[in-house]
């Protein structure tokens, strides 16, 4: 074998369709397009979705659900992840920037305490949110649960009465 003499195996090409060549070419007439209509005619493309003029399935299908403007997103610490880390580091007391600084907490949402797990050292935490669970537990273990004032969302910010300069 040499570059010369190199073809495709046999079967694995086949003869290409040569369109609008006349009646002689096996796909004249038509083009191989059918008769008439849009996809017949030159510079047709259908939009994403289309089905021909029949309702679309993203439209026959109902809407559903809602989302809360003034949902709060919280990056989640179990106890099972404090009492982790303890074991790595030893670091007993951490804070909001403490968490984050050590990878805890994750992003710029607010942190919540949530209560898997078990925690058996002594450890005083602040955070903005803490389950009842969680807080039960750094309590019981020794620990202090301090919260940080409350997280306000955008949308209250908006709606806050103003006080009035006199």
């Amino acid at each position: 074998m040499e570059l010369h003499n190199l073809r495709p195996a046999a079967g694995s090409t086949g003869k290409t369709k040569r369109i609008g060549r006349g009646t002689g070419s096996g796909h004249g007439g038509t083009s191989t397009k059918g008769h008439k209509g849009a996809q017949s005619r030159a510079g047709y493309s259908s939009k994403v979705g289309f089905e021909g003029g029949q309702m679309p399935l993203k439209m026959r299908v109902p809407k559903f659900g809602f989302t809360s403007p003034n949902r709060v997103e919280y990056s989640v610490i179990n106890l099972s992840g404090l009492q982790e880390f303890f074991e790595k580091t030893g670091i007993t007391t951490l804070d909001n920037q403490a968490m984050r600084d050590h990878r805890l907490a994750k992003g710029r949402n607010p942190v919540k305490i949530l209560g898997d797990g078990e925690l058996k050292t002594v450890m005083h935490i602040t955070a903005h949110a803490f389950t009842a669970t969680a807080k039960a537990a750094i309590e019981n273990a020794g620990g202090t649960v301090t919260v940080i004032p409350a997280f306000i969302p955008k949308a209250e910010k908006a709606t806050t009465p103003e006080t009035s300069a006199e």
